[in-house]
C-alpha cells in the first residue's frame, strides 16, 4: 500500500476517540439522522443520541461504573443495546458484548473471566442463564422487566454535564473501547480488547479505500454486536462517517430492510450472499424464456465488464456504452428486487466464498468485494478495493498494516488495527503479538506478486491423509457450497485414506428446487433421502471434484438429515464450522463413509 496513504490515516485517526467523534457529531451535526429501527417510525438525530447517552452514563457512575471497569451486554439489537454500551464509553469502561447462543457454562465462564461489574439482558427471563453467577455483578440490570430497569438507570443521572464532560474528555485513545469474546472452535472464548485507536483507525482505512459512500449514508445493521463485523460497521464507523444506522431487529426480515433502506453499503457474511444468488437462480428458472434470455445476455456482458476491471484493464467504451443500457433495462430491477440497488460498496468476509458465487453476483452488477481479517485485527487486515481487486483472493494489507508469511505459510501481520491484547482472568492484559509486534494469526496463505492474499487454511485445520498428504478442508468445502442446495459441508479425511463429507442441505432452497421439479417434500429433511436429491448433489460433488488433486476429491459423502446452527452446537455464532463438534456427533456416520 502507499506509504503517503498510510500516514495520511495515521494523521486522521491520532488523538481521536469514540466519545470525541459523538461530541462533534452533536454539536456539529445533531439533526442529521443517526438510529432508526426497522418498522419503527422514530429515529433519533446524533444530538438526541448523545443526549440519552449522557444521562445513561450518569446513571451508569451513579451505580458505581468507572474507567477500566467492564460491563457485560446480553441484547438482541436494538437502540438501547447502542446507548448503554456507549454510556459505559463515556466513563472510560469496557462494554462487551456476549453472544445470546452461548451455552449457560459458556456465560457463567464470561462472568468469571471478565470481572463485569454490571450485567445487561434484556428480560427477566435471560436471567435464568445467570443463575449459578449472578451474585459476581454487583448490578444486574434489566431492559424489559422487573428488577433495576434501564429506566429506573437514566432516573438515577444526576444531570451533572459538566460532570459528563470532564470524564470523557479523560478518554484515552489507546484505552479499550470494548472487549469481544472470540467464539473460537475449541477451548475457551478470549476477550479481545480493542482500543479507540483500534476502531478509529479501520474506520479511516475503510473511508480511504472506499471513498466513493457518502456521510451520513444509510446502513443496516443485522448481525449480532457481538460480531466484530457489526461492531466497526454497525457503530464505530457510523460514528465516524456520521452514517445513519437502520436496527434490523430480526435476521429473517433482512431482505424486507435492504429493501426499505437501499443501503449503499452492505457487507455480508458468505450465506447472505448465496442465499440471495440462490433466491434469484430460483425467480429467473421459473421466469417467462425472453426473460430469462435477455437476463443472461446481460449478465454475460457485465462479467465481461467485471473481469476487465478485475484485470485493471480499462472496458472499451462500445463495451461500457451496451452494459449502460442493459444494466438499466435488466440487471437494475434484478437488483432492485433484493434492495442492492443503491449499492456502492458491497463486501464478505468471516469465512470463506465461492468464486461462482462472486462471478453470478458480479454478473448481476454487484461486485462483491472479499476481505480477511479477524476481531484481533479489528476486522480487516487486507482488502479489495473497487478500483483494485483480484477474484478469488481477499485483497491486499491495509494502509499502515504489515503483512509476511511464516516458513508454513500462516499469515503474520502488525500494525495499528492488532488489539492491545487479551484480557487476563487477573484484569490484565495478555499480549497477541510476538516481541517484534507480529500477530500470528492461525490462517495459511499464499501471495501473488501483486500482494494479493489468498487463504488456503486454518493452520490447526489441515488434514494430513494416511499417505502424508496435507490436505485443505476449507478449499473442498468451499467449492461444495458452490451448489445452492448445500448450506454446509465438512471434509474429512485426517489419517483416513482418502476424503470424505458431511452435507447439509440448504433448507429455504432445496423445497423450492423439489418444488420446481414436482418432486414430493416440503423440507430438506424430508428431501434428504430423495433420489432427484442425492443425484444432484453427486453431481455437484463431482463437479467439485474436477477442480481438485486426487487425493483431495470427494470419494463418498451422506446427506444429513437436519441443519447446523449455533444453538444445536456444529456452528459457533459466527458460524463457523466446529469440526471437533461434528466429527465426534457423527463418528458413526464418518465409520461407514470408510466401511468401518
Amino acid at each position: 500500500m502507499d506509504s503517503s496513504l498510510a500516514q495520511r490515516c495515521a494523521d486522521t485517526a491520532r488523538g481521536l476517540t469514540i466519545p470525541a467523534l459523538l461530541h462533534r457529531n452533536a454539536t456539529e451535526r445533531g439533526d442529521l439522522p443517526a438510529l432508526s429501527v426497522l418498522g419503527d417510525e422514530r429515529t433519533r438525530t446524533w444530538r438526541e443520541l448523545r443526549d440519552e447517552i449522557a444521562v445513561l452514563s450518569r446513571g451508569l457512575a451513579d451505580l458505581g461504573l468507572s474507567s477500566g471497569d467492564r460491563l457485560l451486554i446480553m441484547m438482541s439489537s436494538r437502540p438501547e443495546h447502542w446507548l448503554v454500551d456507549l454510556a459505559a464509553v463515556h466513563l472510560g469502561a469496557v462494554p462487551s458484548t456476549v453472544y445470546a447462543t452461548l451455552s449457560d457454562d459458556q456465560l457463567a465462564f464470561l462472568a468469571r473471566h471478565s470481572g463485569a461489574e454490571i450485567l445487561v439482558v434484556e428480560k427477566s427471563s435471560d436471567l435464568s442463564r445467570w443463575f449459578a453467577v449472578v451474585d459476581r455483578f454487583r448490578h444486574v440490570i434489566v431492559v424489559d422487566g422487573e428488577g433495576l430497569t434501564l429506566a429506573d438507570v437514566a432516573a438515577r443521572s444526576d444531570g451533572d454535564l459538566g460532570a459528563f464532560e470532564k470524564t470523557w474528555r479523560e478518554v484515552k485513545p489507546e484505552q479499550p473501547v470494548t472487549m469481544l469474546y472470540t467464539s473460537g472452535t475449541t477451548g475457551d472464548p478470549k476477550g479481545v480488547l480493542l482500543t479507540h485507536t483500534n476502531v478509529i483507525y479501520q474506520s479511516v482505512v475503510l473511508e480511504a479505500v472506499v471513498p466513493q459512500v457518502p456521510d451520513n449514508a444509510a446502513s443496516l445493521a443485522y448481525l449480532p454486536l457481538a460480531h466484530i463485523a457489526e461492531r466497526v460497521l454497525g457503530v464505530y464507523n457510523p460514528i465516524y462517517r456520521t452514517g445513519h444506522v437502520t436496527i434490523c431487529p430480526d435476521p429473517t426480515q433482512l431482505l424486507a430492510g435492504l429493501n426499505q433502506v437501499r443501503p449503499v453499503s452492505f457487507f455480508g457474511v458468505p450465506r447472505i450472499w448465496e442465499k440471495f444468488v440462490a433466491g434469484v437462480q430460483a425467480q429467473l428458472a421459473a421466469a417467462d424464456p425472453q426473460v430469462k434470455a435477455a437476463v443472461d445476455v446481460a449478465r454475460e456482458v457485465a462479467l465481461e465488464a467485471y473481469k476487465l476491471r478485475g484485470a485493471e484493464q480499462e472496458v472499451p467504451a462500445e463495451l461500457a456504452a451496451k452494459l449502460a443500457v442493459l444494466d438499466e433495462k435488466v440487471l437494475k430491477p434484478l437488483r432492485a428486487k433484493l434492495g442492492l440497488d443503491n449499492m456502492l460498496w458491497a463486501g464478505s468476509g468471516a469465512a470463506p466464498i465461492p468464486v461462482e458465487v462472486l462471478l453470478y453476483l458480479a454478473s448481476l452488477g454487484v461486485d462483491v468485494l472479499e476481505v480477511w481479517g479477524m476481531t484481533e485485527t479489528t476486522g480487516t487486515a487486507t482488502i479489495n478495493t473497487p478500483d483494485h481487486f483480484r477474484t478469488g483472493t481477499v485483497g491486499r494489507i491495509n494502509a499502515g498494516m504489515e503483512l509476511k508469511l511464516a516458513e508454513d505459510g500462516e499469515i503474520l501481520v502488525r500494525g495499528p488495527l492488532v488489539a492491545a491484547g487479551y484480557l487476563r482472568a487477573d484484569g490484565g492484559i495478555e499480549p497477541i503479538t510476538d516481541a517484534d509486534g507480529w500477530l500470528a494469526t492461525g490462517d495459511v496463505g499464499t501471495l501473488d506478486d501483486e500482494g494479493y492474499l489468498t487463504i488456503t487454511d486454518r493452520k490447526k485445520e489441515l488434514i494430513i491423509n494416511s499417505s502424508g498428504k496435507n490436505i485443505s478442508p476449507a478449499q473442498i468445502e468451499n467449492l461444495l457450497r458452490a451448489h445452492p442446495l448445500i448450506a454446509q459441508a465438512v471434509a474429512i479425511g485426517d489419517r483416513r485414506p482418502y476424503v470424505t463429507a458431511l452435507i447439509v442441505l440448504d433448507e429455504e432452497v432445496v423445497p423450492l428446487w423439489a418444488r420446481a421439479r414436482g418432486l414430493a417434500g416440503d423440507s430438506a429433511a424430508s428431501l434428504a433421502g430423495d433420489p432427484a436429491v442425492l443425484a444432484e448433489i453427486t453431481a455437484a460433488v463431482e463437479a467439485a471434484n474436477t477442480k481438485l488433486s486426487r487425493p483431495e476429491q470427494v470419494k463418498s459423502f451422506r446427506i444429513l438429515p437436519r441443519g447446523w446452527t449455533p444453538e444445536t452446537g456444529e456452528l459457533t455464532p459466527t458460524l463457523k464450522l466446529r469440526r471437533r463438534v461434528i466429527t465426534d456427533r457423527y463418528a458413526t456416520e464418518i465409520d461407514k463413509l470408510y466401511g468401518e
